[in-house]
């Protein structure tokens, strides 16, 4: 016999006594002579993903030792779902029992009818908490992340790769701690389309900076206004990637820290609505570094107005970007240190990993 190898099953239900489904799945997983021993993590509940209308989920992971190779081990998956019923007419649809191989070992398949690792498990929440669950240092054969630490990124969502939205990576984190350089190098690795924040166009930051807090309702009004247009979903952009050195939803960040309360309500009265009308990214980058070292490159730039900065502020900043991506659920999120991405090379890794998360450029490559 075959040395046993590790595979990772995910297994779905939305019809009938959806429980019931994956326990006697398990079961014949168990008892089928190929498998030598299933081991299932807890059964959670999760909402279906895309426009199809249809029931929620339930959902399981089972890691097992198997001595089927790849496409053998899909036949026997495809038998015991086809054992309950399963129909394949409508792509996406209710099923009565789903089994998705995830893992094959180390394997990286690219073709037709298997791919492996599973192209769409390090964006589906109720995949990742399963693995996490039963091995949650095991790495991923592409991206060799854990699965702990991809499950971080979604932060209990579940994405869908869509390309009929655009493909905006944002950037995102405190003044000085480099996000035009990163923005710059990502959109340069990854073929990719620049879009930078227009600080050197508002004539009211410095006045502000300066102490001027009568004018901080405009300074923030032009950032809004110039965010908006870049990014609103009526420009008329061609296909691609595009990054941004700067997060839309930063704007409110800024707003809470700079405005009084009255200005505050104004503000918000604009917010809103202009909120609606921009692309959302598909991807946020948060770069992490601390307020000391964020502070030496600011004076390494030497922006006039931007001296004055002092610690205390980029720690109230700090906090406040953390309290905003604790219950951020728009897109993935990856943190990555400010020391991780300061040469070319490091950058140029980044980017290979970003692909995944974009749709149209996903092709697992050893």
């Amino acid at each position: 016999m075959d040395q046993p190898v590790t595979a990772y099953i995910g297994l779905g239900s939305n019809l009938g006594n959806r429980e019931e489904t994956l326990l006697s799945a398990l079961r014949d997983l168990q008892g089928h002579p190929e498998i030598v021993s299933v081991r299932s993590g807890s059964i959670c509940q999760s909402p279906p993903l895309g426009a199809i209308p249809q029931p929620p989920y339930l959902n399981a992971v089972a890691e097992i030792q198997t001595v089927a190779p790849p496409r053998r081990l899909l036949d026997i998956l495809r038998e015991i779902e086809d054992h309950f019923g399963r129909t394949r007419q409508e792509a996406n649809g209710p099923r009565t029992l789903d089994l998705d191989l995830l893992l094959h070992g180390e394997s990286v398949v690219d073709g037709a009818d298997l791919t492996l690792p599973h192209p769409r498990m390090h964006l589906r929440s109720f995949v990742l908490s399963g693995m996490a669950e039963l091995n949650p240092d095991l790495k991923h054969p592409v991206l060799r992340r854990t699965m702990r630490h991809l499950l971080d990124r979604l932060n209990g969502e579940s994405f869908s790769l869509d390309s009929s939205r655009l493909q905006l990576i944002s950037v995102a984190g405190l003044i000085g701690v480099g996000k035009t350089t990163l923005a710059e190098r990502l959109a340069e690795a990854l073929g990719g389309k620049l879009i930078r924040e227009e600080y050197d166009k508002n004539p009211f930051l410095e006045k502000v900076y300066d102490g001027q807090a009568d004018l901080a309702l405009d300074s923030e009004l032009f950032f809004l206004s110039s965010s908006a247009t870049q990014l609103r979903k009526d420009r008329k952009r061609k296909g691609g990637i595009y990054v941004s050195d700067y997060a839309f939803i930063k704007a409110l960040l800024y707003a809470r820290l700079w405005l009084s309360p009255g200005q505050l309500v104004q503000y918000m009265q604009m917010f809103d609505s202009v909120c609606r009308q921009v692309h959302p990214p598909v991807l946020m980058i948060f770069i992490e570094d601390t307020a000391e070292h964020c502070l030496q490159r600011i004076h390494q730039r030497q922006r006039p107005y931007e001296q004055g900065i002092e610690p205390g502020f980029l720690e109230i900043q700090k906090n406040a970007y953390e309290e905003m991506f604790s219950g951020w659920n728009t897109c993935p999120l990856i943190r990555i240190d400010a020391a991780a991405c300061r040469d070319r090379s490091q950058v140029r890794d980044l980017a290979a990993e970003v692909t995944y998360y974009l749709a149209g450029q996903h092709t697992w490559t050893s």
